[in-house]
C-alpha cells in the first residue's frame, strides 16, 4: 500500500473542543464547485506509503493520542473521547480527535491520500501555521469528511478557519451565549459543507484529493468534485504543517503524497 494520512457526528463531544462544528443557523447558499482541476501539481514534497521501509520520517509529529501504523497503514483511534474534570491534583481533560502532524511547509498545495472508516465518524486534513498569532492554536484552513452512521450518507466540509471559527476574537465570542447571532453573521462564507451524492461505503477505501490554491480550496472523493470554498484565510501565504485527524474508531491512512501547487489557470 502506499501512503497516506486522514482527516462526528457520534458523538459531538467526540471532537476537539477547538474543531469546527456544523455551520452556523444563518442562512447561506452552497457555492458552485469547479468542475475542473483549481491546481496544476509541481514538485512532489512528500509521499509516504506506511509500509515501513527504512526509518521513519521525521516530519512527522504526534499531536495528539493516538495514530499507529500498522499492516500498511497509519490507523488513527480517538482515545480522548470525553471530557474529564480535574480531580485528585490532575488537570481536566478535554475530548479532541486523534491529530497527527506532518512538518512539510506549503504555500498552495496538493494532497492525496487513501481513507477508510472504519468506525470513525470524521476524518480530516487541516493546514496550520504554528507561528501564526492572529488565530486559535495558528489554524488556517481544513477539509473534512463526515460520516453519519444512522443514515450511512457522508458529507464533505471546507473551513477557513484564520478569518473564521478560529480567529481569536471570534474563538473567545463562542463562548458567550448572547453573541450567538453576531458570531453567525461573522461566520457567513467560510464554511461550506455539502452532502457527498455518490454511493460510499465504510470499510472500504476512498480517494481524496484536496487542493489549496491562494483563497480557494477545492475538494475531490474517488474522482468527483464534492466540495469548494473560496475564502480570505485560506490565501495565508505560510502552511507549516499539514495535520491528520480521525474523530471516533478508527479511521485509516494510506498512500499519502503532497505537492507543491500553482494555479491551474
Amino acid at each position: 500500500m502506499k501512503s497516506l494520512l486522514i482527516l462526528a457526528l457520534a458523538p459531538l463531544a467526540a471532537f476537539a473542543a477547538d474543531a469546527p462544528k456544523p455551520a452556523a443557523p444563518a442562512a447561506q447558499k452552497l457555492p458552485a464547485i469547479p468542475a475542473e482541476s483549481i491546481a496544476k501539481k509541481g514538485e512532489l514534497l512528500f509521499s509516504d506509503d506506511f509500509e515501513g521501509k527504512g526509518e521513519a520520517d521525521k516530519r512527522w509529529v504526534k499531536v495528539v493520542p493516538t495514530f499507529t501504523v500498522a499492516d500498511g497503514v497509519l490507523k488513527g483511534i480517538q482515545t480522548r473521547d470525553k471530557n474529564v474534570p480535574a480531580a485528585d491534583g490532575k488537570p481536566a481533560v478535554t475530548a479532541h480527535a486523534a491529530v497527527h502532524g506532518l512538518e512539510v511547509p506549503t504555500k498552495d498545495s496538493v494532497i492525496e491520500l487513501k481513507v477508510r472508516f472504519d468506525g470513525a465518524a470524521m476524518i480530516d486534513i487541516e493546514l496550520d501555521d504554528r507561528k501564526y498569532t492572529g488565530c486559535h492554536y495558528g489554524h488556517i484552513c481544513r477539509a473534512q469528511l463526515r460520516f453519519n452512521p444512522k443514515d450511512k450518507s457522508f458529507s464533505a466540509v471546507i473551513i477557513d478557519e484564520k478569518d473564521g471559527n478560529m480567529r481569536n476574537d471570534i474563538y473567545e465570542m463562542k463562548n458567550d451565549p448572547a453573541k450567538k447571532a453576531e458570531v453567525a453573521k461573522l461566520l457567513l462564507g467560510r464554511q461550506a459543507t455539502f452532502p457527498v451524492k455518490q454511493a460510499l461505503e465504510a470499510g472500504k477505501w476512498i480517494t481524496l484529493v484536496v487542493e489549496t490554491v491562494g483563497e480557494e480550496m477545492r475538494m475531490t472523493v474517488d474522482g468527483t468534485p464534492v466540495a469548494y470554498l473560496k475564502s480570505s484565510g485560506i490565501a495565508h501565504a505560510t502552511k507549516s504543517r499539514f495535520e491528520f485527524g480521525v474523530a471516533g474508531k478508527d479511521g485509516c491512512i494510506d498512500d499519502l503524497k503532497v505537492w507543491a501547487a500553482t494555479p491551474a489557470k
